[in-house]
């Protein structure tokens, strides 16, 4: 029979190594998004969201979740600009104190306001932390996704909450540039995983 206070000691093993490889890739990925020129950002947030706007499950879909990305991060403006002037129903997050997601709606680019962090907020009311249950598609801000859905994220735990919410049925995808889809990230137990990435180059890449 195993020891069960030794089990517990590996466990927490994985746990650290798991963490400390996580704070390594982020670095990592940072350092080499903030080696992009602004060009190179323009053109993959083009490619990305011509191949977002293109694909039937976005095209179909009344409502999508997404996100206003921060500096550095594939640019969503346009993205955004273009769901709303064809008539999708586009949720954004707002940080709750606590570090969940409220969702509220975009109604063009004049509704954003500064929130925490830089982070760029809808002022319309507040629609619950669950009204992303009801999104068609969720737009997930990721670091890296590997080929399995596992996305890595910036290790604040909101998007893993968001997305237990989201049914199985859901399209979840990740936007990453082309160096950041992978062979595998780091992953813990209470990671949720994408269905779905697309890159400037490869495009669209469904997992499951």
């Amino acid at each position: 029979m195993q020891d069960p206070e030794r089990h517990g000691e590996e466990s927490m093993t994985i746990i650290a190594g798991t963490a400390a490889a996580k704070v390594s890739m982020r670095a990592s990925l940072l350092a080499a998004r903030g080696g992009m020129s602004a060009e190179e950002r323009a053109v993959a947030a083009r490619s990305m969201r011509d191949a977002l706007l293109t694909r039937p499950e976005v095209e179909m879909a009344g409502s999508i979740a997404a996100y206003v990305s921060l500096p550095g991060e594939p640019d969503t403006r346009g993205l955004l600009f273009a769901l709303w002037k064809r008539g999708s129903y586009v949720l954004l997050p707002r940080l709750l104190p606590g570090g969940d997601l409220d969702w509220a709606t975009y109604e063009g680019p004049d509704s954003l306001a500064a929130g925490p962090y830089g982070l760029l907020e809808p002022v319309s009311g507040p629609r619950g932390v669950r009204a992303v249950e009801a999104a068609d598609v969720v737009i997930v801000p990721s670091l890296a996704v590997d080929r399995t859905g596992m996305r890595l994220g910036r290790g604040g735990g909101s998007y893993d909450r968001a997305l237990a919410r989201v049914g199985p049925q859901i399209l979840t995808v990740g936007m990453v540039y082309d160096s950041e889809l992978l062979d595998e990230v780091p992953a813990d137990p209470h990671d949720q995983p994408l269905r779905a990435a697309v890159t400037p180059s490869g495009g669209f890449t469904r997992f499951a």
